[in-house]
């Protein structure tokens, strides 16, 4: 069983009728264009999810709507920032879908450390950004990932739909709860 069979299989087992198919170059096509952006769809899920089952669970969603999308995409918008766009969609999407997440962002904050150590190996201070960017809202996590992806203000607006003023203002604000942030820790 291929891939492709898999993602045509999950998209079946989501109500649809007759799975869509895509041409054998453009899965080819595909293949590559997702071993390019892995990582940036791997960071996406990370920043939205709690666990590695969850991630896995969104990177499949976050593929999975990216396939769908690709048949469609075009030239004219840049691929790293359609990816995003998708990617940060299906994130945000599938936090509002979660209705137990409140609890869950409790329980993680009292299990942090536990959890945090079953991800890959991460240095102290690039866990403590990633407890720190858990608990923004979804929209400034999304901006604060595009940040550290060395986005530019421009390009993060337009993939956020905001103007790069407004960029510039959120980025300044989360930057000094950042440094108080760490500032707290270090003090304990």
């Amino acid at each position: 069983m291929t891939f492709f069979d898999l993602l045509r299989i999950i998209e079946y087992r989501k109500g649809k009728s007759e799975p869509e198919e895509m041409p054998k170059t453009q899965e080819k096509e595909f293949e590559r264009y997702l071993k390019k952006y892995e990582a940036l769809i791997i960071k996406v899920a990370r920043v939205y999810s709690h666990g590695a089952e969850n991630q896995k669970d969104l990177i499949q969603e976050i593929v999975l709507q990216l396939w769908r999308a690709f048949p469609k995409y075009s030239a004219d918008r840049g691929v790293s920032t359609w990816t995003y766009r998708i990617a940060l969609n299906v994130s945000i999407s599938y936090l509002r879908k979660e209705s137990s997440r409140r609890r869950r962002e409790e329980e993680y904050s009292q299990n942090q450390s536990r959890q945090t150590d079953n991800c890959d190996p991460i240095d102290d201070r690039l866990k403590i950004l990633y407890r720190f960017i858990h608990t923004l809202n979804a929209t400034d996590k999304a901006l604060m990932l595009l940040f550290l992806e060395g986005c530019k203000n421009k390009e993060i607006a337009k993939i956020m739909g905001v103007t790069p003023g407004v960029v510039s203002t959120k980025i300044y604000r989360i930057k000094a709860q950042l440094k108080v942030y760490f500032e707290s820790i270090e003090s304990n």
